[in-house]
């Protein structure tokens, strides 16, 4: 009997069951609401959108491949020819830089040996000036001690003569 009686229950059950899982889905399962509300921002994106990137794209592509094709040539070609002349010019102007530095170099050296020169001859000169000034200070000094020696032998007369005076 028990056997017969739990089909029977389960009979029972299956409707409740079925609503069960109706308000569930209704409730909580949102899977369907948000499928439907993707659909219809793809469908409305696409529509107001169009094809409007993929002209976007097109109109690149064009312009890169025009670009590729005639502009990028002619830029390389302008840049070569302008190039050449440029690098001449700085050549011309590293030459010239060179000349000037050793122009500049040739005369520092001429201006240092005058410098030198000078210095030797000022040296020389000074060494003359020196001796010259040790031999006028020798005579002086000569003048000085015979003067000195002169006043000595004058003094040691007027004292002599004195002390024939002072005897009085």
């Amino acid at each position: 009997d028990r056997k017969r009686e739990v089909p029977a229950a389960g009979a029972l059950l299956q409707p409740i069951i079925k609503d069960v899982g109706e308000i569930y889905s209704r409730l909580l399962d949102h899977r369907p609401v948000i499928q439907g509300e993707i659909r219809y921002f793809v469908k409305e994106f696409e529509d107001k959108r169009g094809l409007r990137e993929l002209r976007v794209l097109e109109n690149l592509k064009k312009t890169v491949f025009e670009t590729n094709e005639n502009v990028l040539p002619k830029c390389e070609q302008s840049m070569h020819d302008n190039l050449s002349e440029v690098v001449e010019r700085l050549q011309a102007a590293n030459d010239t830089i060179r000349r000037l530095q050793e122009k500049e170099r040739e005369e520092r050296k001429l201006q240092a040996d005058k410098l030198m020169a000078g210095e030797e001859k000022r040296r020389a000169h000074r060494e003359a000036f020196l001796r010259e000034q040790q031999s006028r200070q020798e005579e002086v000094d000569e003048e000085h001690r015979k003067a000195v020696e002169r006043l000595r032998e004058q003094y040691s007369e007027m004292e002599k003569e004195l002390a024939k005076y002072v005897s009085f």
